[in-house]
């Protein structure tokens, strides 16, 4: 699933994600993967600034 994030994913396993049930994994991988990457920024700014 987090392949797909990046791009690095085969068709097989696309088709796979595709044709699964129910969307809420995807959206809590999406959203947790969001907030990871904002915390890191603020992070990064807040020692780049430091």
């Amino acid at each position: 699933m987090l392949g797909a994030l990046v791009g690095v994913q085969s068709e097989q396993q696309r088709q796979q994600d595709f044709s699964a049930s129910s969307p809420l994994p995807y959206i809590v991988v999406g959203v947790i993967v969001t907030l990871l990457f904002v915390v890191t920024l603020l992070l990064v700014v807040s020692w780049v600034l430091s």
